[in-house]
Formats: C-alpha cells, sequence, structure tokens
C-alpha cells in the first residue's frame, strides 16, 4: 500500500519550520499501519532534519554554527545570482539533508521523545517549498 501527499510550506526567511504535526497527519491517513514514511524536499536551497524539539536554542546554535562554516557573502563563490545567501544555501543544503527516512509503527511515526521533523530555509527571502511525504507499508 503507498499513500503519497504534497505539502507546501511558506517560509518567511532563514530558519526552521516544523513539519511534524504535518507528517503525522499524513501517516495517519495513509491507513498504514506498519511500514516508512519517506519525506523529500524538492529544493536545493532549503533542507530537512530530524533534530530535537524541546529546546529552541538548539535551532539558534545550529544557525550560528552554520553561518561560521558557510557564511553569506564569502567572495570565493561565484555563483551569486540572487544575492550572497545565493551559494551559500546550496552549500548548506549538501551538507544537510534532502530527504528523511521514518519508521512508521503501529500507525505513527516512530520517532523519539525529543525528535521533531523540520524544514531548515537556508535563504533569507520568503519562499514556498514543497515537500513530498509518501507512507509504503502495509
Amino acid at each position: 500500500m503507498i499513500a503519497r501527499e504534497q505539502v507546501t510550506v511558506s517560509t518567511s526567511g532563514r530558519g526552521t519550520y516544523d513539519l511534524g504535526h504535518e507528517v503525522r497527519r499524513i501517516v495517519a491517513a495513509s491507513g498504514i499501519s506498519t511500514g516508512t514514511c519517506h519525506v523529500f524536499i524538492r529544493h536545493t536551497s532549503a533542507s530537512l532534519m530530524l533534530c530535537e524539539n524541546a529546546d529552541p536554542d538548539v535551532m539558534r546554535d545550529l544557525e550560528t554554527f552554520m553561518s561560521r562554516q558557510v557564511p553569506d557573502g564569502d567572495p570565493d563563490y561565484l555563483h551569486t545570482a540572487e544575492g550572497p545567501d545565493d551559494m551559500p544555501a546550496h552549500v548548506r543544503s549538501v551538507l544537510t539533508q534532502s530527504d528523511l527516512n521514518l519508521p512508521v509503527v503501529d500507525g505513527s511515526c516512530a520517532l523519539g521523545t525529543w525528535q521533531g521533523i523540520y524544514l531548515w530555509e537556508h535563504r533569507h527571502a520568503p519562499h514556498s517549498r514543497h515537500i513530498i511525504v509518501t507512507v509504503t507499508g502495509e
């Protein structure tokens, strides 16, 4: 059995956006009790992450870390067609993940207590991001 749905998230710029509610809703609606939930983002300047969901300082610290590793406006980057955050956003997405695979057990994602599912927007400008959620199993 397969269920698939596309979710659109409107971002307000760089930061993290909780996808957990939408993914859980899709898994529950699929009617699949045991299987896999695959989450895929259709973009090259945003990514997905499975991360701590209790303390918002974790998200700020991740952004601080990434800003140091991949700073905006680095003069070594040639690809700046859409501004100083253009190439850094692509590098950030390559260093992170474009998809997640989650186990489905008893009709829901088998996440740990402190795990959350997030879209990580790497651009400063608002964007409309499209995520495909596919649930397979029985």
